[in-house]
Order: C-alpha cells, then structure tokens, then sequence
C-alpha cells in the first residue's frame, strides 16, 4: 500500500514525499483510515512503529479541510495532543511541523522545566495545534493561556507511561476541560487494568488498532544475556565497548542515579558517553540526544521514562545494563533496534538479583534469549538459576508448559 492510497490531500502527500516516505506502516494504513472518518480509535502499538504519523496526518488533513469550508476564522486550539515526557512533545511537535509544512496550520509545544514566556506568545498569537506534557499544561490552563472549549480532536499518547509516571489524575483535570462532543485518540504501546479503565470512559464506540503486540519482539534483532555480579556489570560494559563496530549504543538503567554511575565510569574508561534522564536540564537533554544522534556520542545512557519515544535512525545496538522488573519494558527497549527490518543486537546484564525478571521476560516473549558463557565476567549461578521457581501462570496448561519449559 501507498500513502497515496489513503485519500490524503496533495499537500500532505507532497510533504510526506519530501520527507522521503512512500508507504505507510500498519498501525498507519490500519489507524489513519478510521480517524478521517471521525471515528473514535483505541490503539496499541509499540515504539517504532509510526504511531505519531498515525494520529498526525489524519489530525492535520481534518482541522485543514474544515479550515478551508469554514467561514469562520476562530483563532481557537482545535487538537490537543497530550503526552508525557519533554522529548516526545518535541518530537511530536516536529512531526506536525514536517507533515503539515504545506498547510496554513499554526501548532505549539509546552513543556516544563523551562520559562514559560515563549511558550505563552505563542498561544497568545494563534494555535490551532497544541502539544502538551500535562503540568505545564494545567499551569497555563490555571493562569488562563489555555482554553480548550473548541478542542474537537484531542489525542492521549503513551497512557502507560502516564499511569507509571503518575500522571493520570492530571490527566483527568485535563479531560474534565474537555468538550463533550468531540473525537478521541487514544495511544498506548501496553493495556493494563487502569488504562482499559480510562480508554473506556472517555472512548465513544472506538476502533481497536493493534500492532505488534507487547509480546512481540523484533524478529530481526539479535537478543543475547550475559550473567554477571551487579560490582562487575561496569566491567562488563567496557569491556563490550571495546568492539569498534559498537559506533552507536543505546545503554538502559533503572534509576537516574544509575545512569549518572555509568556515565561516570565510561568516561574513566575513555568512552564518550552522556545520560538522559528526568533531572537533567531540558537543554542538557536535548544536546545529549543531538550529540548521540548525529554520532558525537557514541553511548547513550538513558532511563526508560526519559527514552520513552526517542526516535533514533540506524540504532545497532541495545543494552540492559539492568534488567526491568517489568517485562513489557523490555520488549519496548529492543524494539529501538531493527526497525528497518535489519539485524541489530539487543543485549542485558542479568545479576543474581535479576533472575526472576529474566525468566518473566522469557515468559512474556515466548523464547528463550541465547546465554554468552565465555566473558571475563561470567557469574556462574547454573544452580541458583535452577533453584529459582518459575512463577504461576494464568495460561491454559499447554502453553503454561510450554513458557515455563527453561533450559536453566
């Protein structure tokens, strides 16, 4: 299928030729149909799959079109697209700015963590497309910069990252400003209790998209687990570094703290590397993402919050430095790698600690992740491995069996 396809305007098919794309991905060809059709959509996808496309276009080809049937030239925030990290409003933002260059389309960002003047002339100038990180966005509601009463297209993305990041009660202030009437996309790579809940009661008779399921992993990526003593892990981690082929690595902790240690003990090592996380500066942030994307840095060291929609070309490689005690997370780190249907390599450090992490991982992912025994660092915990009992599941006995059968 092409774009061409979809019954898009020729301004935004002429943009997206300029932006070099030609056919859509699934979540794209399956999503955009539905909401140009002013259907509610309930989708789910994961990181680098093309969901912002997904929402943008048909978002942009909507509020265009009623623009040019219009009579009325209401300077009103028609979209309000919210989402929960600095770096994905941005990258949201661009997005908008790329797709719709050729339309006469005004659209904003508002963040956090930086002096709000700016971002209040834009809103006091025209807005008809507004990305937002839903404090600061409560703040300008508040101070009376932000009215949402026109909004007829209002998009939540990345929901799971806001129900971990606790920010669903803000996201229900936001909600309550919200028109009644209007079209609701709701984006979420993972479908716990509390989000199904929410999708529900703000959903009108939606359209389920679904791709690559939390799951899946990319079959094209090459997954791989050292054991090693959480001391050596730093050891570890240089000593893979050492291959020249590694110009690009994308390093995963669990805590910001964790991150900072890391980057500390690579610059020991004499390997350029910055982190990313929720208390750096916005300006260190976005440098650090610049420097690691046009290859200044070769390692990125980031928290999975602050990765969280992170769009990086040609990424070879992924590391776990921990393992995350949830599973879902796992497949969203490796799925950073191998988005052109090229072999990348994802690899984690599991200590004594991370056992049982590894083993709802390899539950989750239905596959076992290939041992590397022959390191300077290996732990040897075949024992411990095997005394470590596999939790209960939920799964009919044969595919029970089946999950919990490890070689360990």
């Amino acid at each position: 299928m092409l774009f061409k396809e979809l019954n898009l305007i020729s301004p935004i098919l002429k943009a997206l030729e300029q932006e070099g794309y030609e056919s859509p991905t699934p979540i794209q060809a399956q999503a955009i149909p539905h909401i140009l059709e002013g259907r509610d959509v309930l989708g789910s996808a994961q990181t680098g799959t093309g969901k912002t496309a997904a929402f943008a276009i048909p978002t942009l080809q909507i509020l265009s079109r009623e623009r040019e049937t219009s009579h009325v030239s209401a300077r009103t925030i028609k979209s309000l697209i919210l989402t929960p990290t600095r770096e994905l409003a941005i990258q949201i933002e661009e997005s908008f700015m790329a797709y719709g260059q050729n339309l006469s389309l005004r659209h904003a960002v508002i963040f956090g963590w930086v002096n709000q003047n700016s971002q209040v002339n834009k809103l006091k100038s025209w807005v008809d497309i507004l990305v937002a990180t839903p404090g600061r966005l409560l703040d300008l509601m508040n101070q009376g910069f932000v009215d949402l009463k026109k909004v007829e297209i209002f998009i939540l993305d990345e929901a799971d990252r806001m129900l971990n990041m606790g920010f669903i009660h803000d996201v229900k202030k936001v909600l309550a400003k919200l028109p009644a009437k209007k079209q609701t996309l709701f984006f979420s790579a993972t479908m716990p209790k509390e989000i199904l809940s929410l999708a529900n009661s703000i959903l009108v008779n939606p359209v389920k998209v679904e791709v690559a399921p939390v799951s899946s992993t990319a079959d094209t990526v090459k997954q791989s687990v050292y054991f090693v003593s959480k001391s050596d892990k730093k050891n570890l981690l240089v000593d893979i570094l050492k291959n020249p082929d590694m110009t690009s690595v994308l390093v995963f902790t669990r805590t910001k703290h964790w991150a900072d240690k890391v980057v500390k003990d690579l610059e020991k090592a004499g390997i350029v590397s910055e982190a990313i996380h929720g208390n750096k500066s916005q300006n260190a942030r976005q440098r650090a993402l610049s420097n690691f994307k046009n290859w200044t840095t070769r390692v990125l060291v980031a928290t999975d919050i602050a990765a969280r929609g992170i769009d990086i070309d040609d990424l070879a490689y992924v590391i776990n430095y921990d393992l995350s005690n949830e599973s879902e997370t796992y497949v969203h780190r490796i799925w950073r790698t191998g988005r052109a249907g090229l072999n990348w390599t994802a690899i984690s450090f599991c200590d004594q600690e991370e056992f049982e992490y590894l083993k709802d991982i390899e539950r989750l992912i239905w596959r076992k992740i290939d041992i590397v025994e022959n390191h300077p660092f290996a732990l040897r915990i075949s024992q411990s491995i095997h005394n470590v009992a596999p939790k209960k599941s939920n799964k009919r006995p044969a595919v029970a069996a089946r999950k919990q059968n490890f070689r360990r």
